[in-house]
């Protein structure tokens, strides 16, 4: 399981890219990448390469949701397979932030 990130769009929205599972595990390591970034930060949650995810995560895209402003257009979740679109629709994540 990794956790990284890059900066795109000139710094402006961080790209954070999760592989395998999306579960607690890493949650120290995802909370390491948003504490220090500025309000205003938006974020793009790649999970092109995860195999899974459970209710932990939900909570952890709720804390950055929260830590980015709150607003539905300050976390964009791309590249989900369809077991985790599933999950992201049945929990209304949709309604939340942007699920692509």
């Amino acid at each position: 399981m990794s956790v990284t990130a890059q900066p795109i769009d000139n710094g402006k929205t961080m790209k954070i890219q999760i592989t395998d599972r999306f579960d607690f595990n890493i949650h120290k390591d995802l909370r390491s990448i948003y504490k220090d970034n500025a309000p205003g930060t938006n974020y793009v949650v790649d999970l092109k390469d995860a195999s899974y995810m459970d209710s932990s995560a939900l909570g952890m895209l709720l804390q950055l949701r929260e830590h980015a402003g709150g607003s539905k257009n300050a976390v964009t979740i791309s590249n989900a397979d369809s077991n985790i679109q599933e999950i992201l629709r049945i929990a209304n994540f949709d309604k939340l932030m942007t699920v692509e």
